[in-house]
């Protein structure tokens, strides 16, 4: 599955979403996904301009409740980064249960399991960048409560691959699995798995009762552990100079709008620290694709070192970024991201996130 990262084209897939059809199929391999979460992780669009153009083609919100409930599902899991900040990297509940190690199988990071659905798409996610929203569910499952790996080596893992990396949306949904953001764990058999990816499979470990499930002890084929080798290869910095009587925008991987400021006489900086991906790597898929879409911003420039190296080297005096919980160090003028609904604070649950949502919905 390939993206383009041309902003016309981005466009043109919002357009061309069927809301109704994605409600009814999206938990199926061959369903209707919108294949935009990229782009609202990178900040090239954001989930209310998908709502906006949702709404502007007349859908009422009772048809496409659940297409709705899945864009405000990104938006609940960065509010609980905002308020919880760095704690999302731990278990965030309550204390993930039945753990044996702390590395994740080995055989799901080679693509061995055996289960044939699942190698399919973990080697589409190392060639391509992208797992289907279902899939991802299943891995998380297998790693934590089949093999009952803690959730962060796994998790961190699938980040570095994916394209629509969301550290919110991916270190929550594994604790989620998990049972550390959760009263309970998410657990799946063979069976699940054919219905929803289009396989006959049988005769795997998973290949029994959900009554078994939790009674497992840990398969042959998942007991030999690893932590994957996380490393970022940064490029190298195009930037020589900004105009000090000019504005200074700073883009960065979770900010690659082409829209911001689009006619205004600014510099352009995408900021690229070394710090930053030290902490959440990468793959070169990942920053190859932003580079990518960086080409969308006119006179952008690459700056690769920290926001106080990039002040002091500049002299940059009037900056300007847009919200979020990795760059609370920046200093400057602080502008908001585009939220669908107007809706903030810590929820310990999504659908008291969503009642207060609806209520804002219900009255457009």
């Amino acid at each position: 599955m390939s993206f383009s990262t041309d902003y016309q084209d981005i466009l043109a897939q919002i357009d061309a979403v069927d809301p109704v059809k994605y409600g009814k199929t999206r938990n199926f391999a061959d369903g209707a996904v919108t294949r935009l979460s990229p782009y609202i992780s990178r900040g090239v669009i954001s989930t209310k301009i998908v709502l906006d153009k949702i709404q502007a083609v007349g859908y009422k919100h009772w048809e496409v409740t659940k297409f709705i409930q899945e864009l405000a599902w990104r938006d609940y899991w960065q509010q609980v980064w905002i308020a919880k900040g760095n704690a999302i990297d731990h278990d965030l509940k309550r204390e993930q249960p039945d753990v044996d190690n702390y590395e994740m199988p080995a055989a799901l990071a080679n693509a061995i399991t055996e289960i044939d659905a699942v190698d399919e798409n973990i080697n589409e996610l190392y060639e391509g960048g992208y797992i289907h929203n279902h899939m991802r569910m299943y891995v998380a499952a297998i790693a934590c409560n089949i093999g009952k790996s803690h959730w962060k080596v796994p998790a961190r893992w699938m980040y570095y691959h994916l394209l629509d990396g969301d550290w919110a949306s991916n270190a929550l949904s594994w604790q989620w699995v998990a049972g550390a953001n959760a009263n309970k764990k998410y657990i799946a058999n063979q069976d699940n798995i054919n219905k929803y990816f289009n396989s006959r499979q049988k005769r795997t470990f998973l290949d029994t009762s959900y009554e078994a499930i939790p009674e497992m002890d840990i398969p042959n084929i998942l007991a030999n552990t690893t932590t994957p080798d996380l490393k970022t290869n940064l490029p190298k910095s195009t930037l020589t100079g900004i105009k000090t009587d000019q504005p200074t925008l700073i883009y960065n991987y979770y900010n690659l709008d082409p829209e911001w400021y689009k006619d205004e006489q600014v510099n352009r900086v995408l900021l690229l620290e070394p710090s930053h991906f030290d902490k959440y790597p990468v793959s070169d898929n990942c920053l190859n694709f932003v580079l990518r879409l960086a080409e969308n911003i006119d006179d952008i420039s690459i700056y690769v070192g920290e926001f106080t190296d990039f002040v002091s080297e500049f002299k940059a005096n009037n900056i300007i970024y847009k919200e979020h919980p990795t760059n609370g160090h920046y200093r400057g003028k602080e502008e908001s991201r585009d939220w669908m609904f107007n809706v903030t604070g810590y929820f310990p649950s999504f659908f008291g996130f969503w009642k207060k949502c609806e209520r804002q919905l219900k009255g457009k």
